[in-house]
């Protein structure tokens, strides 16, 4: 039945610009057929919007028209405005003709967003001012830029949003080296940043902004709140995001780099202001103690 919507005789396609938007945008989409059906349809073009829980929040109609065969006709054009979605979520964007149907998933930010965490630093380098504030007791999220992480901690680890092609024996190494992301959907980490346990495309942006890490390198066995699956091949265990104590303080570490023209990255924005709500909240309880010293390890320049 899923198979179907995109593999039949006549198909419902969406030509839509971006997947990820914020809700004081309009989503705009042309909505064209493939029609390798016996003859012309003469069908009304519907479509809806609905949330993950089965909601219609929108929906709307083309005017009955005939479509002729072949795989370009364009039926009309959907503008929705977004502003009446106030929280972060994912959303289903259904086309029906007739019996055919087709869904794509998109994804809607808020555009203002309240920070009250002020109390937590939000830092690209483990630095003296960093470290006080962990000897002190207090909380550090660590977001490392792109490109600064050490060769054998994971910096040479060319990972994508897109999955390898084969596999990296075959390839040669060939890049992107790794499989997606794993995670706990209902980690409290991610309650502002809604996310299904494998990739979509709100994982996207932080896949071509990150450093993968090489877990083993930090402390064999560690759990990560988001995991990188690397190449069947290699199999080393990677992670995007992890919590530890570290001094007397709190750190959660972020191989994506959420700061780097953050006005143009809606989800790295969104990212961040989950993470730092969790730091914030009684949750936020790492198990693991990891020495300063090992964190500053992973850096180029850690001296």
């Amino acid at each position: 039945g899923e198979y179907s919507r995109f593999c039949n005789s006549v198909v419902p396609l969406l030509r839509l610009k971006k997947m990820i938007f914020q809700n004081n945008e309009d989503l705009t989409a042309q909505v064209q057929v493939a029609n390798f059906s016996e003859a012309e349809l003469n069908e009304n073009i519907e479509w809806n919007i609905k949330s993950t829980k089965g909601e219609i929040l929108f929906k709307g109609q083309f005017e009955k028209i005939k479509i002729p065969l072949g795989n370009s006709f364009i039926g009309g054009e959907i503008r929705q405005s977004l502003s009446s979605i106030k929280d972060a979520g994912r959303f289903i964007l259904t086309i029906s003709i007739g019996v055919f149907e087709n869904s794509w998933d998109f994804f809607v930010y808020p555009f203002s967003l309240k920070d009250e965490q002020t109390d937590i630093l939000v830092t690209q380098q483990l630095d003296g001012y960093a470290i006080d504030i962990l000897n002190n007791g207090g909380e550090v999220l660590l977001t490392i830029k792109q490109g600064t992480l050490k060769a054998d901690k994971g910096g040479d680890i060319q990972i994508g949003f897109s999955s390898i092609f084969w596999n990296t024996a075959w390839t040669a190494g060939q890049p992107p080296v790794s499989l997606g992301i794993l995670c706990d959907p209902n980690h409290p980490a991610f309650k502002e940043f809604p996310t299904q346990y494998h990739s979509n495309f709100q994982w996207q942006d932080a896949m071509s902004h990150s450093n993968a890490i090489k877990l083993d390198s930090i402390m064999p066995a560690i759990q990560p709140i988001l995991r990188v699956i690397d190449d069947w091949v290699t199999a080393t265990p990677l992670g995007l995001i992890f919590e530890c104590r570290t001094a007397k303080g709190k750190l959660l570490v972020s191989g994506i780099d959420l700061l780097s023209e953050q006005e143009k990255r809606p989800e790295a924005r969104q990212l961040l202001y989950s993470l730092k709500k969790y730091m914030a909240s009684n949750e936020f309880n790492p198990a693991q103690d990891i020495s300063i010293g090992t964190i500053k390890g992973l850096f180029i320049n850690s001296n």
